[in-house]
């Protein structure tokens, strides 16, 4: 019989899982990926893993298919949607070939987040800030705030990503920039 663990027991212990311990235990690389990239959850690591694996998959399936006439034609088609969604999401540098989707990681996925953008268009110095500016809520996706580190930014949208207009961030920038509105000074 195990006791009921006190209050200060329970608030160390919140987010250690031990059902689960040993099967999370030994994946170094899995903890590697959560650490560089500044995952806040688990899950979403087991996520983008799986919809590599899907995408993997799929890529063999398409690659496999027989030379018949008919299916050679729906494997250009299906081989050309495939690209053309893992390139428009970012997870591949280029629609040349099927090889490259067979690369895809949960890495190429965790590269596609809201704080890796941050720091690719220099609006942070490091991962962990471009967090913490995102979990604030300094930080816009086109007209939303975006308030989840997990938000995965498309290369449509990469163009929209700014400061939200009542960010101090914004106003320092602005004001370094000289490029602050007397209008603005009145807000």
């Amino acid at each position: 019989m195990v006791r009921k663990l006190k209050f200060h027991e329970q608030k160390l212990l919140k987010k250690l899982d031990l059902i689960n311990w040993e099967a999370s235990a030994g994946n170094l690389a899995e903890l590697r990926v959560i650490r560089r990239f500044h995952l806040q959850r688990r899950e979403d690591y087991t996520r983008y893993n799986q919809l590599s694996r899907a995408v993997r998959e799929l890529a063999r399936r398409i690659r496999d298919l027989g030379d018949a006439p008919e299916s050679a034609a729906f494997r250009a088609r299906s081989t050309s949607a495939l690209l053309e969604k893992c390139y428009a999401m970012g997870l591949i540098a280029s629609r040349s070939s099927l090889e490259i989707c067979d690369r895809v990681s949960a890495s190429s996925f965790c590269r596609r987040r809201l704080p890796c953008l941050l720091l690719k268009l220099r609006m942070a110095q490091n991962l962990k800030s471009a967090v913490t500016f995102v979990e604030q809520g300094h930080v816009r996706v086109g007209p939303e705030v975006v308030t989840d580190p997990a938000f995965l930014v498309t290369r449509a949208m990469e163009d929209f990503v700014t400061w939200t207009d009542s960010s101090r961030i914004r106003q320092h920038v602005l004001n370094y920039n000289q490029e602050r509105d007397d209008f603005d000074l009145a807000c």
